[in-house]
């Protein structure tokens, strides 16, 4: 996290146009997301001694109706939309050209960078334990799991590709764009389930996150600011959603499920839209007391430092999480049966030293999430010259990355010599294919923006991570 001068500098320069309830919902939701992984995870040792880590909510079913609650990605992406509008916004009346280069540039700097250091270190790692013969009972199941959070990753890059076009639709029709994208989703679940057209479902990744994405914009330009459009949202979002799992095909839980035949959540269905309408409305009930709580100094400061390092410990929690797991079964430690009396009791504990080692995890790699500190003197316009935007260049990059990033999350850091794939859509990947991809598209989207030194710093570095911009 930024040390401690550091939070006291940006939690007094902040401006009071920035609104301080979205950073509190961007901080609450990955952390609801991390609490919720560490939670959920049920690691048994079968008679080979080889370990598997299964869900809490397959072994007791009744609690998936807390991930009505408790599923709060929606949340994370209507955050998005909200910043993405501002961001881009700001860009488009500082840019001397097309800002869209410079946008992609300036949001996917603190996102793209921690992940490929994660890419890296992991995909170094397990080439190195397949390479030595290393193994362990969790080895396999490790290698595998800790890429599935980089779905998340590959559709931010998604929504963060498509604002510009589709703020451009919002600008001009409002809630009539939010609509469209919530009627393509339900026309992607009737052609999937009454009509079983193949690979359909596939297209709800887009229109699913991107509808929810939408209701950012509509934040952005105040149209959920009267207490009966959020407490309609909620209230249609969640009886649409409650409709649709009663009679319709979708099962309970929020988020997959092991082994199940339909999952709410990949790819998306209406009926995770209409949970996430439920959560935008029920977020934005709460602005008023969310609003007063963050305006508290230390609550404040609280949430600049989280926010500092917010990527990063959502990259490595896995990693920490199966590592305490590792250690309790490398020192024989008895696991207590998932849902039993004494899991319960032992999980305070599982959770504190999983975030222990994520706190050390942090230490290590956040300086890669931090931007780079603008220098205080300014530089001349003439220093170097300006470099042409690349808006094409930029497109092609962020498509590469997210592919590659959406790949490696479905096929893991298992089996690298091997070749083994997973199919992403209908084209089979493998992880060395897929951290290819990612890499090749983070570098086009660094090289295609532009990097014309102005008075005061370069403004296309993006914000810091609670910074002194107006910008969400």
């Amino acid at each position: 996290m930024p040390s401690n001068t550091r939070v006291r500098d940006l939690a007094a320069a902040t401006p009071t146009t920035r609104d301080r309830y979205i950073d509190l919902l961007r901080v609450a939701s990955l952390g609801t997301v991390v609490l919720g992984h560490w939670l959920m995870a049920a690691v048994t040792v079968g008679a080979d001694g080889s370990a598997k880590v299964g869900n809490l909510l397959a072994v007791e079913p009744g609690l998936q109706l807390l991930t009505w609650v408790l599923q709060i990605m929606p949340v994370f992406f209507f955050v998005g939309g909200f910043s993405h509008a501002l961001s881009y916004r700001s860009l488009a009346r500082k840019a001397d050209g097309p800002a869209y280069a410079a946008f992609l540039r300036a949001r996917l700097q603190r996102l793209l960078r921690p992940t490929m250091v994660f890419i890296a270190v992991w995909g170094a790692g397990a080439l190195a334990v397949q390479l030595l013969g290393g193994d362990g009972p969790l080895t396999d199941v490790a290698a595998r799991l800790v890429a599935q959070p980089l779905w998340f990753i590959g559709i931010y890059l998604a929504m963060v590709a498509f604002t510009p076009p589709l703020l451009r639709l919002h600008e001009r029709y409002g809630w009539g764009a939010f609509a469209a994208l919530v009627a393509a989703a339900a026309g992607v679940d009737v052609l999937r389930f009454a009509a079983g057209v193949p690979f359909v479902e596939f297209l709800n990744f887009a229109f699913v996150w991107l509808a929810v994405h939408q209701l950012g914009f509509l934040r952005a330009d105040g149209r959920l600011g009267a207490p009966a459009v959020p407490a309609a949202l909620a209230v249609a979002g969640l009886a649409s959603a409650a409709a649709l799992v009663v009679f319709g095909p979708y099962p309970l839980s929020m988020v997959g499920m092991p082994g199940e035949k339909i999952s709410n959540m990949s790819p998306p269905t209406a009926a995770l839209l209409c949970h996430g309408m439920w959560l935008v409305g029920a977020v934005e009930l709460l602005r008023g007391p969310g609003t007063r709580l963050v305006t508290r100094p230390r609550m404040w400061r609280a949430v600049i430092a989280a926010n500092g390092a917010a990527m990063t410990a959502f990259l490595w929690h896995l990693t920490a999480m199966l590592g305490v797991y590792g250690a309790l079964l490398a020192f024989d430690v008895p696991l207590a049966a998932p849902a039993s009396t004494a899991w319960w009791a032992q999980a305070p504990l599982r959770i504190a030293a999983a975030a222990a080692v994520t706190a050390v995890l942090v230490a290590v790699f956040r300086t890669v999430e931090q931007p780079a500190a603008k220098s205080p003197i300014a530089q001349p316009a003439t220093a170097r010259p300006a470099r042409r935007v690349s808006g094409p260049v930029a497109a092609l990059g962020v498509t590469l990355a997210l592919f590659g990033v959406l790949g490696l999350s479905m096929v893991g850091f298992g089996g690298l010599l091997e070749g083994h794939t997973a199919m992403l859509v209908a084209v089979r990947v493998t992880a060395p294919a897929a951290v290819v991809m990612a890499a090749v598209g983070w570098l086009l989207v660094e090289a295609a923006a532009p990097r014309r030194p102005r008075p005061g710093g370069d403004v296309t570095a993006g914000p810091a991570p609670v910074a002194t911009s107006g910008e969400g």
